[in-house]
């Protein structure tokens, strides 16, 4: 891999030699190597057989955050669009974690910053990806249609074929997406957001700044975001009140955070089954009853 890693970097104008290279703990996608030259350090990420946009995504999120000048991201240094049977590959910076107090809240009044970071439209110019999973993408004039024709259709189809939607669930997902309109706001602002925000997928960097990472990023409802954090945890009650003291939640976000945790929850059905069937049918009961 070492020769590899030496080509990528030369064809990125990286300057160094390749010192080594060591495998890493980088997720169940793809395979990820701490790669060390005379000259820095990086994190680089490979994949083979995945969609040609599959990094630059991820790439074009990363910059989007770092253009927002709010939160903190690894800096990406270069990235492929692979051909079929071409191994894919991002290059970023290397965050050397230094663990402070007051990293958590540094990161909620960093979270609420990039969300007062606003869009024309709501969705993302290109197609994403949730996990392995192809999320398909638009610019829509409001965010009640994106959501539902853009997020939770998409998901609720791929169910259908799955077997995973079937009887009361199918029947009670089909009354939901028609009736949508009652619980989630049309025009609620257009924030930017990282869009995959559970506690995996933030770190601790130098001086106990906080970083996230892989994100798959679109313009929505901050609500959208903060409801996803509550799903697995990982974030602490520092980081929800420094959120708070910056982005105050409206009282209608008790409303529509299960509707928001929907979603993620119907993409971790279908990536890994009947586990989380349960989670979805209580949602449902909760709204249709």
């Amino acid at each position: 891999m070492e020769q590899f890693f030496a080509e990528i970097l030369q064809d990125h104008n990286l300057p160094g030699a390749v010192r080594g290279s060591k495998p890493i703990s980088g997720g169940s996608i793809n395979h990820a190597y701490r790669v060390e030259t005379d000259k820095d350090s990086y994190f680089i990420k490979t994949n083979t057989g995945i969609p040609a946009h599959f990094f630059e995504v991820e790439a074009i999120g990363l910059e989007h955050i770092e253009n927002s000048r709010t939160i903190a991201v690894p800096h990406v240094y270069g990235y492929n669009r692979p051909g079929k049977g071409e191994t894919g590959y991002l290059i970023l910076d290397w965050i050397e974690g230094n663990p402070s107090p007051s990293t958590a809240e540094e990161l909620g009044r960093s979270l609420a910053g990039m969300h007062k970071t606003k869009g024309e439209a709501y969705g993302f110019k290109q197609d994403s990806f949730i996990g392995a999973l192809p999320q398909p993408n638009d610019l829509f004039a409001d965010w009640l249609t994106y959501y539902r024709d853009r997020r939770l259709k998409p998901q609720f189809e791929q169910g259908l074929e799955t077997g995973r939607m079937s009887g009361s669930r199918k029947k009670k997902m089909e009354v939901l997406l028609e009736n949508l309109d009652n619980w989630i706001p049309e025009n609620p602002g257009s924030s930017l957001l990282h869009g995959d925000l559970w506690g995996g997928n933030w770190m601790t960097g130098p001086k106990g700044t906080p970083y996230v990472i892989d994100p798959s990023v679109l313009y929505g409802d901050h609500l959208f975001e903060m409801a996803f954090t509550e799903v697995f945890g990982g974030f602490s009650a520092d980081f929800y009140q420094a959120y708070q003291e910056v982005l105050p939640l409206p009282d209608y976000y008790v409303d529509v955070k299960p509707l928001y945790q929907l979603y993620y929850l119907l993409v971790h059905l279908n990536l890994f089954g009947e586990g989380y069937g349960g989670s979805v049918d209580r949602i449902l009961n909760r709204y249709i009853g």
